[in-house]
C-alpha cells in the first residue's frame, strides 16, 4: 500500500500528516533499544567479488557478513556442494560472521579454486550470496624459441609478433631494448593491442639486433622477457612511395563487439610510404566527445562507459599524399543483466498485502528466476498467499510467522544479478526514534528540516501540531516527506515555534517534542572591490556586514585562501582590512569570510600592484646609414601594468646640448625604431616606456651618432604677405631650426612680386630675420611672395608662391539710394546700393547702419534719443531693422567698413512707424469703499503707441469658495481718469480687470481687488452669537462627550478587545481635521498665489469678453496653463485664487474652526 502526504498550513498553527500504508520495505533500525525483541530476516551486508583472483602467496579471504534478529548462522557450498569448514583445518570463519580465512602456505592454491556460495540464515529466513569464482593469478613463462634475423628492405612494412604467454590476468606488454629503455614509437612506429609492434614502413635507422618484448603479470609483479628480435634493413632494393592500405585490421570492414558499461577499444594500424595518417568518423552519428579518447597517434579509438546509443559503423581512413584506405569496424553493443528496479525488503502487518518486483534489462533479455530462503520458488512448499507473475511476486493476506527472505536471479550468456529481499510479517506498536525536545536552528529563507523517525508495524500515521493548537493545517509551507520529517520550504520568523509530532497506529500512540528557531541571515552588505594600487600607496577593502544578534559571529580575512601574513602592515578592524606600503609581494586574492554557527557569507577581491616600468636597456644602434638609423633595445620589467607604448627621445649636441627631444613612439610590444635623422647633427638616444602609471625612468643614453651637412631640405613655413600701412608690404616667415638648417651658414631668400603685372622677381636675402618690409607698394593690390632657405651647403627646395595683400585705407564713399520699408510698428527694412570695389581701398567687412528715435508722432518737438548701431557683414544690400517703437519718427544713415575702419556715412534718412497698442495704465486705484458703491481712478499709458480711443473696464464677484460670478463690462472716453461703480453687494470682493485701447486694439490688462462694507446689523448678530451662553453650554456639552467616549475606548482596548482606530478613522472623516481639499490636496481657502485652482460655478458675464494679451497681470496670469479668456458667450475660462490667510504646514495640521463672523459670509 502506497504511503500518502499532505502538508497543510493554517494561521493557527497545527499540522497533521497522515502517512499511509506502503508496499515499500521499511528497514529495521539498528538502535539497540529498537532492536530489543524485534525479529528480522538475514540480510547480506557485504561479499567479495564476483570473480575473485588471488595471490598464490597470501591467504585466502572471502567475505560474507550478514545481519538478523537472532544474529544468523553462516554455511557454505562450493562449486554446488556443502563445504564443510570444520573438517579442513586450513580453513577458518571468523566468529559471528561468515568470512573465510584460507591459509594455503604450505598448500597447493588450485586446491582452493572453485565456486563459492555463503549462505546467512535465522529462523526468519535464509540469504545468499553471489557466486564467488576463486581463481589463482598465473604467470607461466615463454616458450623457448630460436629467431632468426629479419631481413627488409627499405620502405615496406614490418610486424614484430610479441605472442605473450597467456596469464591470469592478462599481462601488459612494452617493448624495450638491452638497456631497459623503451623503444621509441611515432606514427611511424607503434605497438598494437596484442602487444605486436607494426612498422608502417622501415627506415635504415630502424636496423638493431634488441628487439624485446616484455610481459608484466601485474598480481604477482614479475616481468618476463622474449628473444631479442634482430632486425635488418637492406637498401639495395628499396621499396617506392605507395598509398595506404590496413595491417590491422585486415581487409575493408570488420566486426566488434562491447558490453554496455564497459571500454570500447577501436584500432586501426595502415602502413604506406609516406607514413599515412589516421582519422576517424562515426557514420550513424556524431563520436561522443565526453567519453572518448585518441591514443597510439590517432591509431587507437577509446570509448568509455559504453551505451547502447555507441552500436554502429566506425570509418577510419589512413591517408597520405598518394591516396587514402578505409576501413568500417561494426560495433554491436551488448549487456550483462542489469538493474531497473531491484527488489526491496518488505515490512507488513498480519492481513496487509505487499509486492516485490524485479525489473532488470539486458541483451540478450535476461531470464529471472526466484526463490525462497535459497530453494527454487517452484521447489519450496505451496503458498496460496504468494503468486509469482514473472518479475512480480505477489503476497496477500500475510499471517504471522510467515516472514521469509526472497532471492531474485536474473541471467544472460554476460553474466548474472543476484538480489535477496525480505519479508518480515511484524505487529508493533509505534516508536519515535528522533531523540525528544531537540532544537532545530535554522536562516531565514532556507528550508528547515524537522525530524520524527517512528517504527511500527502496521507503518505508524505521523501528525504534526505547532505550539500545542488543535485546528488542522492543509496547505503550504509544509512538506511531508515519507519518513515523518516535516520540511518548511522557506523557513519564517513566524514558523519559529514548538512542534508535536504523534506517530500511532492501531496499536498505539507515541509523541515527541522539538523546537524551531529561525535566524536572520548573515549578508556581507559591502563587498570588497578589486583594486589596483601603487607600490608604497595604501590598499582597503570593506567588509560590511549584518548578522542574527543571537548568533556569535567571527570575521576572518584570507589571503589566496590561507591566513594573512605575519606582518603589522596588516591592519584588520570590525569591518575593513587596511595593508599599508604595499609591495609586489601583497598582490593576491583576499577574502572576508563571515561565520556563523549556522552559516557564513564570504566575499572576495583581487589586489594588483602596480608601478612605473623599469627603464629599457641594451640600447643598440645598428643599419647606420646617412639618414637613418635602427634602434633596439630591451624592455625592462612591467610591474603588472602593460607597456602601452616607447618614447623614443634624442639629444642633439652640437645645437641644443643637455636639451631631449621626443622623436617617434612605438606600441608596447615593439623593441625595435627606424629612426629618420637630419644632416649636420651630433645624436643620443634613450627610451622610456610608458603604462598606466606613468613613465619609466630613461634608459642610458646610446652612443653618439653624427650627421654630414647638406642642403636645406626644408623651406620656412607660414609665409604671409600683409601690409601694415597703406604703402607698404609685410613678408614674415617662421625661422628653421638649429637641426632643419641642415648645414652652417643659414640665410633666407625673399623673393616678390605684383600678381597679374608683368614684371620680374624682386628678391632680397637675409638671415637671422624671420620678416622683411617692401616700402612703395600701391593701396591694397595682390602680390606673390615665396621664401627659400640656403646655406654653405646650397639651396633648399623651390618654394611655393603665396598671395599677399599691400596695405589698406579708409573706404573713400557712402553707399547710395538708401530706402527704407516699413513693415510695422517694430520692425523696418532698409535697402541700399553697393559701393565699387575700387573706393572701398581695402578688403569689404561690411556696412554698419546707424540709426535713432527723434521723437514720438504725438509730440512736436525732437526728443532724440541714444543712437543703435547694426552691422550686416559681406556685401549686403539690405538689412532689418527690429524693436523699433510704434508711431515715432527715425532717422539713419549706412557706413561701409573694411580692415582699415569706417568710411562717410550717407545722407541722414528719415522715416516714420504707425501706430500699435498701448501700453497699459499707468495705475488702477480703488477709493471710497462703502456697502454698495467704491470710486476708481486710473492714469493715462505711459507708451500710447498712438492716439488712444478709450478705455475698458470689466469686474465680478468672488465668493468665499473661490468661485466667480458673473462680468460686467464698461467702456470710457480717452479723457475720463474716473468712475464710480454704484449697486455693489456689501461684504463681497470684487476683481476688476482695466485697459487702454487704440485703433489698433486694447493694450495690456491691469487687476486689482476690493471688497464692499459689511452691513453693521449682520456684524452685531455675529458678535451675539459668539457670545450668548446657550452657545457656549453647547460647546462644552460636545467636549464633555467626545471625553467620555475616549475613556470608553481606552478602557475596552487595556481590555484586550480590538478596536480598529485606523478603520473608523477611515470611515468617518472628521471635517475639523481635513485641512487639504479632496482633490488637489490644497486648503479650502480663498487664495491668490500662483498655484491657481479651479474655480467653481462661473457664470456667464452680462456682456464683453476678456481678451489675452502680453501684461504680466493679465487675466491669464490667473489661469494654469495661459488659457484664461472669455467663451463666445461672455463664460470665462480660467482658473481663479487669492491669497492664502494663513501658513499651511505640509497639509498635515488640522485648520482652525470657522469663527461666527467667516461662517455668515459663507452664506453671502
Amino acid at each position: 500500500m502506497d504511503r500518502k502526504r499532505k502538508w497543510v498550513l493554517n494561521s493557527g498553527a497545527l499540522l497533521v500528516i497522515f502517512l499511509g500504508r506502503m508496499t515499500t520495505g521499511l528497514e529495521v533500525p539498528l538502535d539497540p533499544k529498537v532492536l530489543e525483541g524485534l525479529p528480522q530476516p538475514p540480510t547480506i551486508t557485504h561479499q567479495s567479488s564476483k570473480d575473485f583472483i588471488i595471490d598464490p602467496r597470501e591467504n585466502i579471504l572471502i567475505y560474507c557478513e550478514a545481519k538478523g534478529k537472532p544474529h544468523p548462522s553462516f554455511s557454505w557450498t562450493r562449486n554446488g556442494t556443502h563445504f564443510d569448514v570444520e573438517k579442513d583445518s586450513k580453513v577458518l570463519m571468523k566468529p559471528s560472521s561468515g568470512t573465510l580465512v584460507i591459509d594455503i602456505s604450505g598448500e597447493k592454491a588450485e586446491a582452493y579454486e572453485g565456486i563459492y556460495q555463503c549462505t546467512a540464515r535465522n529462523e526468519h529466513g535464509t540469504a545468499v550470496s553471489n557466486n564467488i569464482v576463486i581463481r589463482q593469478s598465473r604467470s607461466p613463462l615463454w616458450s623457448k624459441e630460436r629467431k632468426e634475423a629479419i631481413m627488409v628492405q627499405v620502405g615496406v612494412s614490418l610486424v614484430l609478433q610479441c605472442r605473450p604467454p597467456a596469464g591470469l590476468p592478462p599481462p601488459i606488454i612494452f617493448w624495450m631494448d638491452n638497456n631497459f629503455q623503451r623503444l621509441p614509437q611515432n606514427t611511424r612506429v607503434s605497438q598494437a593491442l596484442n602487444g605486436d609492434l607494426y612498422f608502417s614502413n622501415v627506415l635504415l635507422d630502424d636496423t638493431r639486433n634488441d628487439y624485446i618484448c616484455y610481459a608484466r603479470f601485474p598480481h604477482t609483479q614479475t616481468i618476463q622477457q622474449k628473444q631479442p628480435i634482430t632486425v635488418k634493413v637492406l637498401d639495395n632494393s628499396p621499396s617506392g612511395e605507395r598509398r595506404p592500405s590496413f595491417m590491422a585490421p585486415p581487409g575493408r570492414s570488420s566486426t566488434q563487439m562491447a558490453l554496455r558499461g564497459g571500454v570500447l577499444e577501436l584500432e586501426c594500424i595502415a602502413e604506406g610510404l609516406p607514413t599515412p595518417e589516421v582519422s576517424w568518423y562515426k557514420e550513424s552519428g556524431d563520436l561522443p566527445s565526453s567519453r572518448m579518447s585518441f591514443h597510439n597517434f590517432q591509431k587507437t579509438l577509446k570509448i568509455a562507459d559504453v551505451m547502447e546509443a555507441d552500436a554502429g559503423d566506425y570509418r577510419c581512413t589512413a591517408k597520405n599524399s598518394l591516396g587514402s584506405a578505409h576501413h568500417i569496424i561494426k560495433v554491436n553493443v551488448k549487456a550483462a543483466p542489469f538493474w531497473i528496479s531491484a527488489p526491496r525488503n518488505l515490512i507488513l502487518a498480519p492481513k496487509e498485502t505487499g509486492i516485490l518486483t524485479c525489473r532488470v534489462s539486458g541483451d540478450p533479455k535476461p531470464q529471472i528466476a526466484w526463490s525462497v530462503n535459497g530453494v527454487p520458488i517452484e521447489d519450496s512448499p505451496k503458498d496460496m498467499s504468494r503468486k509469482v507473475e514473472d518479475d512480480t511476486v505477489i503476497l496477500s493476506d500475510v499471517q504471522t510467522g510467515s516472514s521469509a527472505v526472497y532471492q531474485c536471479n536474473a541471467s544472460n550468456e554476460f553474466g548474472y544479478l543476484l538480489a535477496n529481499a525480505f519479508v518480515n510479517v511484524l505487529a508493533e506498536a509505534p516508536r519515535v526514534l528522533t531523540p525528544p525536545n531537540n532544537v532545530y536552528q535554522v536562516i531565514t529563507n532556507n528550508p528547515a528540516f524537522l525530524d520524527c523517525a517512528s517504527f511500527g508495524s502496521p507503518i505508524p500515521t505521523i501528525t504534526w501540531f505547532k505550539d500545542s493548537q488543535t485546528s488542522i493545517l492543509n496547505r503550504d509551507p509544509y512538506v511531508i516527506h515519507n519518513n515523518g520529517t516535516l520540511e518548511i520550504n522557506v523557513a519564517q520568523s513566524l514558523n519559529s515555534g514548538k512542534y508535536t509530532c504523534i506517530a500511532s497506529n492501531n496499536l498505539g500512540t507515541r509523541e515527541n517534542h522539538v523546537y524551531l528557531e529561525v535566524k536572520e541571515p548573515t549578508r556581507i552588505l559591502a563587498q570588497p572591490e578589486y583594486m589596483v594600487v601603487q607600490r608604497n600607496r595604501k590598499a582597503v577593502f570593506e567588509c560590511k556586514v549584518k548578522h542574527d544578534p543571537t548568533l556569535i559571529p567571527t570575521m576572518n580575512w584570507l589571503k589566496d585562501n590561507g591566513e594573512l601574513p605575519d606582518d603589522e602592515r596588516f591592519l584588520v578592524d570590525t569591518d575593513s582590512l587596511t595593508i599599508n606600503d604595499v609591495t609586489e609581494e601583497d598582490e593576491g586574492t583576499y577574502t572576508c569570510v563571515m561565520n556563523t554557527t549556522l552559516d557564513q557569507d564570504s566575499a572576495s577581491a583581487m589586489l594588483t600592484v602596480v608601478e612605473e616600468p623599469d627603464p629599457p636597456t641594451d640600447l643598440e644602434l645598428t643599419d647606420q646609414r646617412e639618414r637613418s638609423v635602427q634602434l633596439t633595445w630591451i624592455p625592462g620589467d612591467e610591474h603588472n601594468s602593460p607597456t602601452q607604448k616607447f618614447l623614443v627621445q634624442y639629444e642633439d649636441l652640437l645645437h641644443q646640448a643637455g636639451v631631449w627631444h621626443n622623436l617617434t613612439e612605438e606600441e608596447g610590444t615593439k623593441t625595435t625604431a627606424h629612426l629618420d635623422l637630419s644632416p649636420y647633427a651630433y645624436y643620443s638616444f634613450r627610451v622610456l616606456a610608458v603604462n598606466h602609471v606613468g613613465y619609466s625612468r630613461p634608459s642610458q643614453p646610446s652612443r653618439q651618432y653624427r650627421t654630414n651637412p647638406a642642403a636645406p631640405d626644408v623651406n620656412p613655413t607660414d609665409v604671409h604677405g600683409v601690409g601694415t600701412e597703406h604703402n607698404n608690404l609685410v613678408i614674415s616667415w617662421k625661422e628653421l631650426t638649429g637641426l632643419q638648417s641642415n648645414g652652417p651658414g643659414l640665410q633666407y631668400k625673399v623673393n616678390w612680386r605684383q600678381k597679374d603685372v608683368e614684371e620680374d622677381w624682386s628678391s632680397e636675402t637675409v638671415a637671422n630675420a624671420s620678416k622683411y618690409v617692401v616700402s612703395g607698394t600701391p593701396t591694397f593690390v595682390p602680390y606673390e611672395v615665396k621664401v627659400q632657405a640656403v646655406n654653405d651647403y646650397g639651396n633648399g627646395p623651390a618654394p611655393e608662391a603665396v598671395e599677399g595683400y599691400s596695405g589698406e585705407d579708409v573706404p573713400m564713399s557712402a553707399p547710395e539710394s538708401v530706402q527704407v520699408l516699413v513693415q510695422n510698428g517694430t520692425l523696418a527694412e532698409v535697402h541700399w546700393e553697393p559701393v565699387l570695389t575700387s573706393v572701398v581701398r581695402g578688403r569689404l567687412q561690411g556696412y554698419k547702419v546707424s540709426y535713432w528715435r527723434e521723437r514720438s508722432l504725438h509730440q512736436a518737438e525732437a526728443q532724440q534719443e541714444e543712437q543703435q548701431v547694426l552691422a550686416f557683414s559681406g556685401n549686403r544690400t539690405d538689412g532689418r531693422l527690429p524693436g523699433l517703437k510704434p508711431y515715432s519718427l527715425y532717422t539713419l544713415n549706412i557706413r561701409v567698413v573694411n580692415g582699415k575702419g569706417e568710411g562717410p556715412p550717407s545722407p541722414n534718412h528719415n522715416f516714420e512707424t504707425p501706430e500699435g497698442v498701448p501700453g497699459p495704465p499707468s495705475f488702477l486705484r480703488i477709493k471710497n469703499t462703502n456697502m454698495d458703491s467704491l470710486t476708481l481712478e486710473w492714469g493715462p499709458p505711459q507708451d500710447n503707441n498712438g492716439r488712444l480711443t478709450g478705455y475698458t473696464l470689466k469686474y465680478q464677484p468672488v465668493n468665499s469658495s473661490n468661485e466667480l460670478g458673473p462680468v460686467e463690462e464698461m467702456m470710457f472716453p480717452a479723457n475720463e481718469t474716473t468712475v464710480i461703480l454704484s449697486d455693489l453687494k456689501y461684504s463681497t470682493r470684487y476683481k476688476f480687470y482695466f485697459n487702454a485701447k487704440t485703433i489698433k486694439g486694447s493694450g495690456p490688462t491691469i487687476t486689482e481687488e476690493a471688497v464692499t462694507i459689511m452691513d453693521e446689523a449682520m456684524k452685531s448678530n455675529q458678535v451675539d452669537l459668539a457670545t450668548q451662553g446657550w452657545f457656549i453650554g453647547l460647546m462644552c456639552a460636545i467636549a464633555l462627550l467626545i471625553l467620555v467616549l475616549l475613556i470608553i475606548c481606552f478602557i475596552k482596548r487595556n481590555k484586550g478587545g480590538k478596536y480598529p482606530v485606523k478603520e473608523k478613522e477611515d470611515a468617518h472623516h472628521d471635517p475639523e481635521i481635513q485641512p487639504m481639499k479632496d482633490d488637489d490636496g490644497t486648503f479650502g481657502e480663498y487664495s491668490d498665489t500662483e498655484d491657481h485652482k479651479p474655480l467653481k460655478g462661473s457664470r456667464t458675464p452680462s456682456n464683453g469678453t476678456v481678451k489675452r494679451d502680453d501684461s504680466d497681470d493679465s487675466l491669464v496670469d490667473y489661469g494654469e496653463g495661459g488659457d484664461g479668456q472669455f467663451n463666445e458667450d461672455g463664460s470665462f475660462i480660467g482658473q481663479y485664487s487669492g491669497k492664502k490667510e494663513k501658513d499651511t504646514h505640509e497639509g498635515n495640521e488640522s485648520s482652525e474652526a470657522p469663527s461666527p463672523v467667516n461662517a455668515m459670509n459663507s452664506f453671502v
